[in-house]
């Protein structure tokens, strides 16, 4: 009786998985990237072929080039003019962003509040939801001018204005995810002994977090949205003021200045807003 030793080593076994995640890892990339900036680029084509034809007066869609120049000049000190009304971009962005701040955090910090009693208390839930329904409904301009004659025309009806956009949908998210926090695990608390305010910040509060915030994503946009409006009156320095003011003088390059202003520090505030979610709350979509 023989016996055979095969000497030949056997190969190493590749793990395919291993070997696709860095090619998945790209593609995951790309696609965030990638695609986000192909829009852009395609969206000036249209923008520079659109202005080329001529179909509308430059009034009304200026060149690339012409907004890029207005941004320069907004945003530095020439031929004696500093910036736009005696104020540069980024001081305009820093007083706009400080109301947002500002309105945002009370009508947050409020609207989470009220979603956690309502959340919890049947009745209040009953009494104060159709309010926060009517005021969720109306635009910012159908009370901004009310708050104007209240609160005058400084910063007091800004921020007020900035913070009643901002707390219905706050609140609202929280009162949903509290009700649908899951009974069972409530139960299973009490049963074990832990009162109602533990039951509360223990069961509840970690459970309505993921909507909460959510919420508080959704009362940051609509903050932003009313930022122009909050800016009507007095709103130099600040985006909106220099947009209105803008426009009284058909500046459309100005203008758009502005908005792409407040949409890009948007997009970046709500780009700091996920990945504070992805960081603080991990266990989104794992239980």
């Amino acid at each position: 009786m023989s016996v055979f030793v095969d000497l030949v080593p056997d190969e190493p076994k590749v793990d395919p998985s291993r070997s696709a995640a860095p090619a998945q890892r790209w593609k995951g990339l790309l696609t965030k990237a990638g695609l986000p900036l192909l829009s852009v680029l395609v969206f000036f084509a249209v923008w520079q072929t659109v202005a080329t034809l001529g179909i509308w007066n430059e009034t009304f869609v200026p060149y690339p080039s012409t907004v890029w120049r207005a941004f320069v000049d907004v945003s530095t000190t020439h031929d004696g003019t500093r910036g736009y009304a005696g104020y540069l971009l980024h001081e305009h962005l820093y007083m706009t962003l400080r109301r947002v701040f500002a309105g945002v955090l009370i009508g947050v910090v409020l609207g989470v509040l009220l979603g956690l009693l309502m959340g919890s208390i049947g009745w209040l839930r009953s009494v104060l939801e159709p309010w926060l329904t009517f005021l969720r409904a109306l635009p910012p301009l159908a009370y901004f001018f009310l708050l104007v004659i209240w609160l005058g025309i400084d910063e007091a009806p800004k921020i007020t204005l900035l913070a009643l956009a901002a707390l219905p949908p706050a609140a609202v998210a929280t009162t949903a995810a509290v009700v649908a926090a899951p009974v069972g695990l409530q139960e299973a608390a009490r049963a074990l002994g832990a009162t109602r305010i533990q039951v509360i910040r223990d069961v509840v509060v970690p459970s309505a977090l993921p909507e909460t915030f959510t919420g508080i994503r959704l009362a940051v946009g609509m903050a932003y949205s009313s930022v122009v409006a909050a800016e009507l009156f007095n709103g130099i320095p600040g985006i909106g003021g220099l947009v209105k003011d803008a426009s009284n003088y058909n500046n459309t390059p100005v203008v758009l200045v502005g908005i792409f202003a407040i949409g890009v520090s948007g997009l970046i505030i709500d780009g700091l807003l996920r990945t504070a979610e992805r960081r603080y709350l991990p266990w989104i979509g794992k239980v």
